[in-house]
C-alpha cells in the first residue's frame, strides 16, 4: 500500500514533466507523502510552485539554496522510494556512469532506499545502442525500470517512448508495496502473441497481436508472488527474466507446449491471439507469382483451450480470452461453458480503445458462477492488475 510512504520524486529535463503533477496528486491522495528535487533543465517544463502546492512540500533544485545545504544523503535515507519521472536521456547517462553535478544525481549517488525511473524520450533516442547500453547499466546496478510506452511523441511522431502513465506508474508501486503476495507458491500458465502459420519458407497467415497483453498479466502475475511461465508466439515486445519464456511459433507448437505444462500449473491463462485455420501442406518453396487467383485450402488448428479444459483437475483454474466483433456477450458466455473455462475475459473491437497493437484495453470478465466485471478503457497493464485481482478473488 502507497498510504503513508514517503516517496521521493526527482524530475529531469524533459516534456513528460508535464504529467508529474498529476502523478503527484495520485500520490498525495494515496496517502503518500511527496518531495520533490528538479534539475535545472526540468524546470523549463514544469513550475516548482504548482508541485510545492500539490506535495505540500518546498521542492529543491540544488545543493545549496539562501546559504541552506540540501542535505543529500538524509534525503536518500528519509525515503522508502526514489522515483525519477521523467528520466531524460542525459540524467541516465550520468547514473549509468556515476557522474555527479546536481542535487538529483547526488542524492540518486547516495540514496539507500530503492530506486526507479521512468524513461522519456523520443523513438530514435530510445533505440539508439548507448541508450540500451545505459539501461542496462543501471539495472545491474539494482534500479527498477518502468517501461516506455508508445504513442504520439513530443516530435509529432508516433513510437515508443512516451513515458508511462501517471495511473500505471500507481498501480505499479502500489503493488511494490504490498508485502502479501496472494499468489506465493502458486504455479501459473499465460500464453500470449499471435501465432504464423507458415504458407511458405517466406509466407505465413497471422494476425496482428503484439503479445503486450499476455506480457502484462505475467508481470502482475509475478509481483503478486506467482512463479509464471509463459508461452510465447512471435513478439518484438521487451521480456522480462522473471518469468520463465518458451517461445513458439505455430499454434502446433502452442498447442503442444501448453498441453504438456498445464498438469504442473495451478492456474492456466490463455491470452494468446492463437490462429483458428492453418495451411493444410506448407509449400517446400517460395510460391511464385504466376496465377490471378490463388487458393489456399485451410485445416482447423487443435483448440487449446478445450484441450485443457478437459484435462483439468480439480483445483486448477482455467482463464480464457475472448475476442469478439459481433453478439459479444453472447459468445463469450457460449465460449466459457464449451470449453470447461472458469473463466473468461470478453475484448470487443467496438470498443474504443480496445484490442491488438494498442496500449491500452477495455475488458468484461464472466465466471461460471454467473458473475460479470465490466472495467472502464485503461492501459493494459491495469487491466493486467484488474484480471489477476479478479483471479485471485475467484471463489470455485
Amino acid at each position: 500500500m502507497i498510504q503513508n510512504k514517503k516517496i521521493l520524486i526527482g524530475i529531469t529535463g524533459s516534456i513528460a514533466a508535464y504529467k508529474i503533477p498529476f502523478l503527484v496528486r495520485l500520490l498525495v491522495r494515496a496517502g503518500a507523502e511527496v518531495k520533490i528535487i528538479m534539475t535545472a533543465a526540468s524546470l523549463n517544463f514544469v513550475a516548482p510552485l504548482t508541485l510545492s502546492t500539490l506535495s505540500k512540500n518546498d521542492v529543491l533544485t540544488g545543493l545549496s539554496d539562501n546559504n541552506t545545504w540540501a542535505n543529500h544523503v538524509m534525503l536518500g535515507r528519509w525515503a522508502d522510494l526514489f522515483l525519477i519521472a521523467p528520466l531524460s536521456c542525459n540524467t541516465l547517462a550520468k547514473m549509468a556512469n556515476g557522474l555527479c553535478d546536481n542535487l538529483l544525481t547526488a542524492v540518486y549517488l547516495s540514496c539507500a532506499c530503492p530506486v526507479i525511473v521512468v524513461p522519456a524520450m523520443d523513438e530514435d533516442m530510445w533505440h539508439h545502442p548507448s541508450i540500451k547500453r545505459n539501461i542496462e547499466l543501471i539495472e545491474t546496478y539494482g534500479n527498477q525500470v518502468i517501461p516506455v510506452d508508445s504513442g504520439d511523441l513530443a516530435s509529432g511522431l508516433k513510437g515508443e517512448g512516451r513515458m508511462a502513465e501517471p495511473e500505471a506508474i500507481i498501480a505499479l508501486l502500489d503493488t511494490l508495496f504490498t508485502t502479501e503476495k496472494p499468489l506465493k507458491g502458486k504455479n501459473v500458465l499465460v500464453s500470449a502473441g499471435p501465432t504464423y502459420e507458415a504458407i511458405d519458407p517466406v509466407r505465413f497467415i497471422g494476425n496482428h497481436s503484439s503479445g503486450k497483453m499476455g506480457l502484462s498479466i505475467a508481470k502482475d502475475l509475478v509481483n503478486k508472488g506467482a512463479n509464471v511461465t509463459v508461452v510465447l508466439g512471435p513478439s518484438v515486445e521487451k521480456l522480462s527474466n522473471e518469468f520463465t519464456v518458451v517461445k513458439v511459433n505455430s499454434a502446433e507448437e502452442m498447442y503442444n507446449a501448453c498441453v504438456s505444462l498445464f498438469p504442473q500449473m495451478d492456474i492456466a491463462i490463455m491470452s494468446a491471439a492463437v490462429a483458428d485455420y492453418t495451411p493444410e501442406s506448407m509449400s517446400p518453396q517460395k510460391i511464385k507469382k504466376s496465377e490471378d487467383i490463388f487458393t489456399i485450402a485451410l485445416k482447423r488448428t487443435k483448440d487449446i483451450l478445450q484441450q485443457l479444459g478437459a484435462i483439468k483437475k480439480e483445483g486448477q483454474l482455467l482463464v480464457g480470452f475472448a475476442l469478439e466483433t459481433n453478439n459479444e456477450r453472447e459468445f463469450a458466455l457460449k465460449k466459457l461453458s464449451d470449453k470447461n473455462a472458469d473463466i473468461i475475459i470478453l475484448n470487443s473491437l467496438n470498443d474504443a480503445g480496445a484490442g491488438f497493437g494498442t496500449i491500452t484495453n477495455k475488458v468484461t470478465i464472466f465466471d461460471k458462477r454467473g458473475n460479470e466485471y465490466q472495467f472502464d478503457t485503461k492501459l493494459k497493464t491495469a487491466v493486467a492488475s484488474d484480471i489477476v485481482n479478479t483471479i485471485i478473488n475467484y471463489k470455485p
